[in-house]
């Protein structure tokens, strides 16, 4: 009984070393330094209302100036509800981790019969603490697949970041390009409501035809159109914005944003440095890797369970009126009589090759979508450098060409005023392909790192492992 007693102790002292508290906390860590590491600014898990008010003040600091598009990205990880939340979920999956390499509690059975007979009553009172031999025996492969949830619960984290981020990217270039887009098409606006006025003065003396006022009336109604879509598009990607950044309507009152895109690259990023980029440093490649390990480690346990799924030794002592205490134990085994466990060895032999194949795939995916995101991100640039070095530089020219032959009486209002607006609408392009350049930007950020593809299949890989003696 004492060397019982002895196995038990040990037993439970095992079993309890693993904290969930500390797991979460070196996870959050994780999360936070690869944040500071890989995208510049720090993301911190909201554990009290003291970090809430350190998010706001920060937050408040921000906004007095006109937001970065990497004060953005701060503002989100400080601030953002969606990544609080999924920065909880990670940490939920964390403590189901720590659970899954845990023992199961020892069992204590206490059992009292009375035996009325003649002479009096006997009583017996038995006694029984048992545990699950079995599990001890499949500990070690027990943590080694809660570990690998652990990699998997802070490579989420991660992820989760990055998805951030680059959402916050995108919706600041959205925002801040259709603001200055709309300035210009009120620009335009203008040139075509004087457009308009003016031929209607000179059909009303005669000077003008009805089709030569209805041309100028339509391109002041398109313009008119096309003012109110850009009204609502602005809106529209300012309160996109919002939402992303987590801003409340207090805060929301304060946002103010630049009043133009940033200026392009000097130079444009070379391929063969993109390509250099660790592909096995991506985030989905490294999930994917995790959840190998983590099947792997249950595939081994899973053969070894699947014939006898079930071992207990108990310690029982049993007493007696008027007699001497009993002592001894006792083994409880299954028996493998109806069920073999083939079906279940089948499953997790299946389960491990398609999570081997997986990362293979994960790995060809990476790889090409870096190449993707790399010819779409250069085609965004050359585009752009068109734009800005070609196309408006050529329709200044005209421009200023027109502006002379007016001046010399050789082309009438009307010529400068439609020259006028073809000028504007080919800024407001250029406007659209520098807001292009820097969604393509953001997308290959997010491609280097490894945005994970596909998430919601392995979410469900935080299970703990099942077993009969487990508790643009």
């Amino acid at each position: 009984m004492k060397q019982l007693r002895a196995v038990i102790l040990c037993m439970l002292a095992i079993g309890i070393s693993g904290c969930a508290a500390t797991a979460i906390e070196q996870n959050g860590a994780f999360v936070d330094n690869y944040a500071k590491k890989n995208i510049g600014a720090a993301a911190t898990w909201h554990k009290n209302n003291g970090d809430r008010a350190a998010a706001r003040e920060l937050a408040a600091r921000l906004l007095e100036q006109p937001l970065t598009a990497d004060d953005a990205v701060r503002l989100s990880l400080a601030l953002s509800p969606a990544l609080q939340m999924m920065m909880a979920d990670a940490a939920a999956a964390s403590a189901a981790a720590t659970q899954s390499a845990r023992l199961s509690n020892p069992i204590f059975t206490f059992e009292r019969l009375v035996r009325r007979e003649s002479g009096g009553v006997d009583l017996d009172i038995g006694r029984m603490l048992s545990v699950s031999l079995l599990e001890l025996i499949y500990l070690p492969s027990r943590r080694e697949a809660a570990a690998s949830l652990q990699t998997q619960a802070q490579l989420r984290g991660a992820a989760s970041v990055v998805e951030t981020a680059t959402n916050t990217r995108r919706a600041w270039v959205n925002a801040v390009a259709t603001q200055q887009s709309l300035t210009y098409s009120e620009q335009v606006m203008e040139a075509a409501e004087a457009s308009a006025e003016l031929a209607k003065r000179m059909y009303q003396v005669g000077n003008f035809s009805k089709l030569q006022r209805a041309r100028q009336q339509v391109f002041y109604a398109d313009a008119v159109t096309q003012l109110a879509k850009s009204k609502q598009a602005a809106i529209a990607s300012r309160e996109a914005l919002i939402r992303t950044l987590g801003l409340d309507s207090a805060l929301a009152e304060k946002l103010k944003l630049p009043a133009r895109l940033p200026d392009l690259p000097t130079q444009p990023k070379l391929e063969s440095v993109v390509a250099q980029s660790a592909i096995g440093q991506r985030l989905d490649v490294q999930m994917a890797a995790a959840e190998l390990g983590m099947l792997a480690s249950k595939n081994g346990f899973t053969k070894a369970t699947s014939y006898v799924n079930a071992f207990h030794l108990a310690g029982v002592r049993n007493s007696e009126t008027g007699k001497p205490p009993q002592r001894g134990y006792e083994l409880e085994l299954t028996l493998p009589v109806f069920d073999w466990g083939d079906a279940t060895r089948g499953a997790a032999h299946a389960q491990y090759m398609a999570a081997t194949q997986r990362v293979i795939q994960t790995g060809i995916d990476a790889e090409s979508g870096i190449r993707e995101q790399y010819a779409a991100w250069r085609t965004a640039y050359d585009l752009s450098l068109h734009h800005r070095n070609e196309i408006v530089p050529l329709r200044k020219a005209i421009a200023e060409e027109v502006l002379l032959k007016y001046n010399g009486m050789l082309l009438g209002v009307f010529d400068l005023l439609a020259d006028t607006r073809a000028q504007i609408g080919s800024v407001i392009q250029a406007i659209d392909a520098e807001r292009d350049f820097w969604l393509a930007d953001a997308a290959l950020q997010a491609a280097m790192l490894g945005k994970p593809m596909g998430m919601s299949m392995m979410s469900g890989a935080a299970t703990p492992i099942n077993d009969a003696g487990a508790g643009h």
